[in-house]
């Protein structure tokens, strides 16, 4: 077997040609921006990282943004809100541009705020309002667990029975993933119930990524609001946000966008809620217009845009590490990432199919359209054994009940040769 990519690249199943694509990438030199952790048994050499879908490598800028943070606090101490080299005041406006872009958006549509779980809370506040006939959420069956809560909370505290309220989208019998065919049609046959439309931008157990564009037209069509969950797509895969007309989107950044272990996290509302004062809210005051936040009055304004939702001042130190990866993903660009995205998890997936054959099966979707960088696996017997056994090789990858081990070639520090030695690796402990 020997396909021809989408890009025209017939893969070989051999070191050599990994490495003559990584000679030809032009994103190979983005590999140097970020510190990779050490081979758990070879200290002094790279690990082969393939989770960055949990938890991105550093960046080597964000110790440097740190140190500045922390000695204008040592400087200037409270003047640093307005005198510091980045005001701390504004800083959450300096991912006006660079947030809008990473996701399709357009500038003001973005804020950087909370974790993503309290924002889908607070995103829920204002766009569900269940009615006595019309309170249904729909979600995908292997939903995180965290969204499955939240909805279900949300659904309980508003006095439904979250088994009723809640749609949970199951595969075919047989089948892993979903088939968009069979999302639309529950939509359009739930559709008079249906309040919210809420599921992941790619499903973190696939790796599945759903048609977004036409899951977001049909939930308006259906008379619902249309949120999504991209905690597992941003920066990951093109998104379009703001074109595709969905209402909000809230993701994390510890994942593909590498900002560090429980980093600030992202908020989307489009330009049609957000310029709306009436909308109900849970309200904070660096959500409130800044020209009025500090004459410290009981009357909420709330800011134009997305900043409106705000509740808190900006955490600086937990925003400095994602200033250091937007950096990077906003030089490059989202078009290049994905291009090399596709190219990276063909060859993952073309090396799985020649060395490994049927001891590996790949349950991520095929069609390079239908999935981000992340192929999920299932090896006969114990996956989370191999999974261990991957880790003492050198290679991490991480395991998921009941039987998953999810592998995720990130385009910005992940080589060729990662994905080749990693299959080898993988080859030799599925034939013992």
């Amino acid at each position: 077997m020997n396909p021809t990519t989408s890009q025209g690249t017939r893969f070989e199943a051999t070191e050599a040609f990994a490495r003559e694509l990584d000679a030809g990438d032009p994103l190979a030199e983005e590999r140097d921006n970020f510190l990779i952790p050490p081979h758990p048994q070879l200290p002094k050499e790279p690990s082969i990282y393939l989770v960055g879908n949990s938890l991105g490598c550093q960046p080597k800028r964000v110790r440097e943004l740190l140190n500045e943070e922390l000695d204008d606090w040592a400087n200037l101490g409270v003047e640093g809100h307005i005198e510091s080299r980045r005001p701390w005041f504004s800083y959450h406006e300096r991912f006006r541009e660079t947030g809008a872009r990473l996701v399709g958006a357009e500038p003001g549509e973005v804020v950087m705020m909370n974790g993503l779980t309290p924002n889908l809370h607070l995103m829920m506040v204002s766009f569900y309002r269940p009615t006595k006939s019309r309170y249904k959420i729909v979600i995908e069956d292997t939903a995180f667990p965290s969204d499955s809560y939240a909805v279900q909370s949300q659904a309980d505290f508003h006095g439904f029975d979250p088994d009723n309220a809640v749609i949970r989208l199951r595969p075919r019998e047989g089948e892993h993933t979903l088939r968009d065919e069979d999302i639309l049609e529950t939509i359009k046959r739930e559709s008079d119930s249906i309040a919210l439309v809420m599921l992941g931008g790619v499903n973190y157990l696939t790796g599945q990524w759903f048609d977004m564009e036409s899951i977001t037209k049909a939930g308006h069509e259906a008379g619902a609001v249309v949120g999504w969950d991209l905690a597992h797509a941003a920066g990951n895969v093109p998104l379009r946000l703001h074109d595709w007309d969905a209402d909000f989107a809230c993701w994390c950044s510890y994942k593909y966008l590498n900002a560090g272990p429980g980093a600030i996290a992202g908020c989307f509302v489009h330009d049609r809620h957000a310029s709306n004062p009436d909308l109900k809210r849970f309200a904070g005051w660096w959500g409130n217009d800044p020209e009025s936040r500090f004459q410290m009055k009981p009357g909420f304004v709330p800011r134009e845009g997305a900043d409106g939702w705000q509740l808190c001042n900006p955490p600086i130190f937990a925003m400095a590490p994602l200033l250091a990866s937007l950096e990077i993903f906003d030089r490059v660009g989202m078009d290049a990432i994905r291009a090399k995205s596709e190219l990276l998890t063909g060859f993952m997936e073309f090396l799985i199919d020649e060395l490994c054959g049927a001891r590996v099966t790949i349950r991520t979707p095929r069609e390079p359209q239908r999935r981000g960088a992340q192929l999920s696996l299932v090896v006969p017997g114990s996956a989370k054994a191999i999974q261990k056994a991957l880790h003492a090789r050198g290679v991490f990858a991480d395991f998921r009940e009941p039987d998953v081990i999810r592998v995720a070639p990130a385009p910005l520090y992940n080589s060729f040769a990662d994905v080749y030695r990693f299959v080898s690796v993988l080859s030799e402990l599925t034939a013992k």
